[in-house]
C-alpha cells in the first residue's frame, strides 16, 4: 500500500514522493541501463531520461503492473533508443517469410563463465542482441518485446531462434577453446 500512496502523491506532483521513489529504484534501474548501454555515463543519462519521463507520465500508471515494472519498461525502451540513436543506421527486415517457432528448453552448457556468455552475445547482429537480452535477461515474453521493439510476435519468435542459434554457435567454439 505504500507504494501505491507514494505514486499518488506522486501524480501530485510531490516532491519528497518523487525523490523516495527515486531512490527506492533508481540502483536497480540503473543495472537494466548498464545491461544494455555498458557505459556508465550512458546509463546514467538514460536512468535520469527515463526518470523525468515517468514523473511526466506518472498518470498514465494505472496499477495494472507495479510501478517498477513499468518503470523498467521505461528504462529499457531508453536504453534501446539511445542505442538506436548512435548507430543510426537500421535495416528493415522483410518479415513476410518468417514463420512463428516455438521456443525450446535452451539452456548454456555447464563450464562457462558468465562474463564468456555477455561477451557472446555481445557480439550478436543488433536485431537478434536485443531480442535474446530482452527474453533471457530480463525475462520479457513476446508480446512485450513486440511492443518494445515494434516489430510482430512472429518476428520477435524468430529473431530469439535465430540469435540463440548463433550464440549456440559462439558458445561452441568458446567450449572448444578452452578444452584444447
Amino acid at each position: 500500500m505504500f507504494q501505491i500512496e507514494l505514486v499518488e502523491q506522486c501524480k501530485a506532483n510531490d516532491r519528497m514522493a518523487q525523490l523516495k521513489l527515486y531512490r527506492q529504484y533508481c540502483d536497480g534501474m540503473y543495472g537494466v541501463a548498464m545491461r544494455f548501454l555498458k557505459n556508465p555515463d550512458d546509463a546514467e543519462d538514460v536512468l535520469q531520461e527515463s526518470f523525468i519521463k515517468a514523473f511526466q507520465r506518472i498518470d498514465q500508471f494505472k496499477g495494472e503492473v507495479t510501478f517498477g515494472a513499468w518503470l523498467k519498461r521505461i528504462v529499457v525502451n531508453g536504453s534501446i533508443d539511445f542505442l538506436k540513436s548512435k548507430h543510426q543506421k537500421t535495416v528493415e527486415l522483410n518479415e513476410s517469410y518468417m514463420q512463428v517457432v516455438e521456443d525450446d528448453d535452451w539452456t548454456v552448457s555447464d563450464g562457462i563463465p558468465l562474463t564468456k556468455i555477455k561477451e557472446a552475445m555481445e557480439q550478436l547482429p543488433e536485431k537478434y542482441k536485443y531480442v535474446v537480452q530482452l527474453f533471457l535477461v530480463e525475462g520479457y515474453d513476446h508480446n512485450e518485446i513486440s511492443q518494445i521493439l515494434k516489430i510482430s510476435d512472429t518476428a520477435s519468435r524468430t529473431r530469439l531462434l535465430r540469435g540463440k542459434l548463433q550464440l549456440k554457435e559462439k558458445l561452441k567454439d568458446i567450449s572448444y577453446g578452452t578444452r584444447y
